[in-house]
C-alpha cells in the first residue's frame, strides 16, 4: 500500500512541478503590478483559470498523499509511538572511543 501511495506521490509531485512551471507570470504576486488596479484582483477570470484550478487540485492531492504516508509510516523505523531519538543512549556501534589510537603506517619512519 506504501509504495502504491509513494509512485501516485512522485506522479502528483510531477504533474504539479510542471503546471507551476507552464503558468505565465503577471508580472508580480496576487495580481500587483498588472496596472489594473484592485478591481481586477481576484476576478471571475483569473480564479477560475484552468491552471489555477489544476494547480490547487494538485497541491491538496499532494498534501493528503503526504499525510497518508507519514501516517503509514509511523511505525516503520523500530521506534514505538511517543518514544523521542533523543530519550535512547547511543549504541556501542555509534559512540566514539575515548582515546582513539593514531593512524600511522607500519614500518620505519622516513628522515
Amino acid at each position: 500500500m506504501t509504495t502504491i501511495l509513494l509512485i501516485i506521490n512522485v506522479f502528483v509531485t510531477i504533474a504539479l512541478i510542471g503546471v507551476i512551471l507552464i503558468q505565465r507570470s503577471e508580472g508580480g504576486g496576487l495580481g500587483i503590478g498588472s496596472g489594473q488596479g484592485m478591481g481586477s484582483f481576484m476576478s471571475g477570470r483569473g480564479t477560475a483559470n484552468l491552471l489555477t484550478r489544476a494547480t490547487a487540485i494538485l497541491a491538496g492531492m499532494f498534501m493528503v498523499l503526504c499525510l497518508a504516508l507519514a501516517y503509514l509510516n509511523q511505525g516503520a523505523a523500530g521506534h514505538h509511538a511517543g518514544d523521542s531519538i533523543l530519550a535512547t543512549p547511543p549504541s556501542a556501534s555509534t559512540a566514539l572511543p575515548e582515546n582513539p589510537a593514531p593512524d600511522f603506517p607500519a614500518g620505519k619512519p622516513s628522515k
